[in-house]
């Protein structure tokens, strides 16, 4: 065998190693870190998806209105001021409770799965401190690719549960505001991790 010959494989090895070695670094940082979440823009996408039409449907009602005289534009102006009078009637949606509040109330003892692959689910809650997250060590083991290995942490202090993100990637969500530092988690109260949300009751 020629050195020509042995210099090609020799080239030829390193490179399939290399390539195998990426192959496990990309790997081992999809199972840390899991996927980012493309959060799509649907809310703009509507509103100007709708822009057209209502452009469309208020133009042929301003001809009729104006030609109708003072009558009409007085008649209108009532129909406008009964939607914004019935918003101002709406009631206010009922306030996150404090923490304060949360501390008065017994500890809860189940968690019970309202979303996700394990819906129906329930876990009973002990006094220890409860992990969540791709890990098969976890206390509530969620596999998708929104979860971290080690994604939060449910803790009881002073007779309370509190959640923990655990500088996951895609975040907490309590009551579908990001936790960023141990928040109580009140009865009731959707938590969201990943695809998963859970809830915390007696």
């Amino acid at each position: 065998m020629s050195e020509l010959t042995l210099l090609v494989l020799r080239i030829g090895f390193l490179i399939l190693l290399w390539a195998f070695v990426f192959a496990i670094v990309y790997a081992l940082r999809s199972d840390l870190f899991g996927q980012k979440v493309r959060r799509l823009p649907a809310q703009n996408g509507a509103s100007a998806a709708s822009a057209p039409f209502a452009a469309s449907a208020t133009a042929p009602a301003a001809a009729p209105a104006a030609a109708a005289g003072p009558s009409a534009a007085s008649a209108t102006a009532v129909t406008e001021a009964v939607p914004a009078a019935r918003k101002q009637q709406a009631p206010a949606p009922a306030p996150t409770p404090t923490a304060e509040e949360v501390a008065a109330e017994p500890p809860a003892r189940r968690l019970v799965i309202t979303s996700g692959a394990k819906e129906g689910m329930e876990l009973e809650l002990g006094d220890d401190q409860l992990t969540i997250g791709r890990s098969a060590d976890s206390g509530l083991v969620i596999r998708d690719d929104y979860t971290s290995t080690h994604h939060a942490r449910l803790m009881l202090w002073s007779d309370q549960w509190m959640i923990q993100d655990l500088d996951s990637t895609n975040g907490t969500f309590l009551n579908s505001k990001r936790v960023s530092i141990p928040t109580p988690v009140p009865l009731n109260t959707p938590v969201s991790i990943g695809t998963t949300t859970f809830e915390l009751r007696r």
